[in-house]
C-alpha cells in the first residue's frame, strides 16, 4: 500500500507531460489485469459443457443454472417399483436338450387334491435348469526330458519338447485366460495374481504375468498390423487422450472404423503421428474435433457435440460474445433435432439437406458477427470455424457419416479408465501389450467374435509357426 501511495504522489508532482505518458502505462496495465481477471473467471467456470472437461471433473457443485444435464425428477405416479403388470416378460434362455449335462425327471407320488397315487408321464413337464460350475483344476502335463550318454563318444544328449509345446509353463489358453484379465478386464498385476490362486489354484509370480503379456503381445504383432492397414481404408472415427509410459507423458491414440478398432500409444499429439495411424494419402472421411494434428485430412467431419461446448463457453463468459453463443446453440438444436428424425427415418434426407443449406448460411452471417462482436475468444473461435465451415457439413453430403464424434469418445473412454485404474504403462513393452489386446477387445465386439478364443488361437498358431487368424473383416461381416 505504501508503494502504490508513493507512486500516486509521483505521478501528482510531476510534470504534465509524464503524468500523461503515467497514466496511460496504468491504463494499459488495467486493461491486461482485467483480462486475466476475465480469463480466471472463465476457467473457475469451466466444465464438461463448456469445455473438453470429461463429466468426472465436474464435482459434486452441480452445473450452472440453464446448464443442467439431467433431467429434473418425474413426479410420482403412485405405481410401485420394478415391472409393471402386463409388461412383456424378460427370461433367460434355455440350456438346448443336448448341452444338458444331466436330466433329473421330479414326479409327483400322489395327487395332492385327495391323496391318490399317480402313474404316468407329463408330454411337457415344466423345465427347470440350475447353471453350476465345478472346481476348476488346470490339466497338468509333464514332459520328462530325458538325458541319455553316447556309448561312441560319450556325449550326453537331452530330449527336447514336441512341437507346440510352450517352453513356459502356461499353455495357449491359460495364458489368453490372464492376459484377458489383465488388459481386457483392465485388473492390476496383484489382482490377476490372487484370481489365478483362487479360481485355477495356480501360483503365479507378478513377473511372470508381465511375461505372459509380452508373450500374447508378440502373438498379436503380425493381425494389430494388418487391423492398422485396414482403417486406412475405411471412414473413421479418431481421437486421442493423455497417457504414461514409464512416468513420462505419452498420448493413446484411437481410430474406430465400422468393424474395427485400432489402438496406439505414442510420446506425441501431433499431425506426424495422425498421418502415420491413418497414411498420408488418406482419402476417407474422419471425424474428430477440432485439433490441429488433424487439419491436413483432406475429408473431415467436425464434432458438433465439442462444438456446442464452444457455443455453451461464449454463453458462460457473458459480455458481448453471450448472444452469439445463445444463437449458434439454437441452431444446433434445430440441426439435432432433424439429425434425429433423419437417423430414425421421419424425415427424408432430401428434405434434411434443404434444411441444412438455411441453416449454414444463417451459421455463417452468425459466425461472421462473432468475429466482428468485440468478445476476443468468441471472435477467434468464430474466424477458426469460418475457415473450417466446410467440414462442418460432411454428414448431411454423405450417408453414414454422423455429427459428432461420439463413437471415438466411448471407445478411448475404456482406455481412460484403465489409465486410472494403472497409472500407464512402465515401458514399451508394457504399452505395445495394452494397444494391442484393447484392438482385440474393441474389434472382437464389434465383430461379435469370442475375445478369449481369438487370443487362444493366436498364441496357438504362434508356438505351431503358423499364420495367425485376422481381425480384418470378412466379407460376412
Amino acid at each position: 500500500m505504501e508503494g502504490h501511495r508513493e507512486q500516486a504522489w509521483r505521478i501528482a508532482t510531476a510534470p504534465l507531460e509524464e503524468r500523461v505518458v503515467a497514466i496511460e502505462e496504468i491504463l494499459i496495465r488495467l486493461s491486461k489485469l482485467e483480462e486475466e481477471v476475465e480469463d480466471l473467471r472463465a476457467k473457475a467456470g469451466q466444465d464438461s459443457t463448456n469445455s473438453s472437461r470429461p463429466p468426472s471433473s465436474d464435482g459434486p457443485r452441480g452445473q450452472s443454472k440453464g446448464k443442467a444435464k439431467r433431467k429434473p425428477p418425474s413426479a410420482p405416479t403412485g405405481r410401485k417399483r420394478g415391472g409393471q403388470q402386463g409388461h412383456p416378460k424378460h427370461s433367460r434362455p434355455l440350456t438346448p436338450p443336448e448341452k444338458v449335462a444331466a436330466v433329473v425327471d421330479c414326479k409327483p407320488r400322489s395327487c395332492g387334491d385327495c391323496g391318490a397315487p399317480l402313474h404316468g408321464d407329463d408330454a411337457t413337464p415344466v423345465r427347470h435348469q440350475v447353471a453350476e460350475i465345478p472346481p476348476i483344476e488346470p490339466v497338468v502335463t509333464e514332459y520328462r526330458l530325458h538325458e541319455c550318454v553316447c556309448d561312441r563318444c560319450g556325449a550326453r544328449t537331452r530330449g527336447g519338447l514336441p512341437k507346440g509345446v510352450p517352453t513356459g509353463s502356461f499353455g495357449p489358453r491359460l495364458t489368453a485366460i490372464l492376459a484377458l484379465l489383465s488388459g481386457g478386464c483392465r485388473l492390476g498385476k496383484r489382482t490377476v495374481q490372487q484370481l489365478a490362486d483362487q479360481l485355477f489354484g495356480l501360483t503365479i509370480s507378478l513377473g511372470m504375468i508381465c511375461k505372459l503379456e509380452r508373450r500374447v503381445a508378440e502373438a498379436l504383432e503380425q493381425p494389430i498390423a494388418h487391423l492398422g492397414e485396414y482403417v486406412r481404408t475405411q471412414p473413421v472415427n479418431i481421437d486421442e487422450t493423455s497417457w504414461r509410459e514409464h512416468k513420462s507423458k505419452s498420448w493413446l491414440w484411437v481410430v474406430v472404423a465400422p468393424l474395427a478398432t485400432f489402438f496406439h500409444i505414442a510420446d506425441r499429439r501431433t499431425g506426424q503421428v495422425a498421418k502415420s495411424l491413418l497414411g498420408e494419402a488418406y482419402d476417407q472421411v474422419a471425424t474428430s474435433d477440432r485439433h490441429g494434428a488433424y487439419n491436413w485430412i483432406k475429408h473431415r467431419q467436425l464434432c458438433w457435440s465439442h462444438l456446442r461446448r464452444d457455443f455453451q463457453a461464449m454463453v458462460d463468459r457473458g459480455g458481448a460474445g453471450q448472444p452469439i453463443g445463445e444463437r449458434l446453440l439454437s441452431m444446433s438444436d434445430a440441426l439435432f433435432i432433424w439429425w434425429h428424425r433423419v437417423r430414425d427415418g421421419d424425415l427424408a434426407r432430401s428434405s434434411f439437406r434443404t434444411y441444412v443449406s438455411i441453416l449454414r448460411g444463417e451459421l455463417t452471417d452468425a459466425l461472421e458477427a462473432g468475429m466482428q462482436c468485440g468478445c476476443a475468444k468468441t471472435a477467434r473461435i468464430c474466424k477458426r470455424l469460418l475457415k473450417e465451415e466446410a467440414h462442418l457439413w460432411t454428414f448431411a453430403r454423405l450417408e453414414g457419416i454422423e455429427p459428432t464424434n461420439n463413437t471415438g469418445e466411448r471407445a478411448i473412454n475404456v482406455a481412460v479408465r484403465y489409465r486410472k485404474m494403472s497409472g500407464g504403462t512402465d515401458s514399451e513393452a508394457g504399452s505395445r501389450f495394452v494397444e494391442r489386446v484393447l484392438s482385440v477387445v474393441a474389434t472382437c465386439r464389434q465383430q461379435g467374435r469370442d475375445v478369449l478364443e481369438y487370443l487362444t488361437e493366436c498364441l496357438q498358431a504362434k508356438l505351431h509357426q503358423l499364420e495367425p487368424p485376422s481381425l480384418v473383416p470378412s466379407r460376412e461381416h
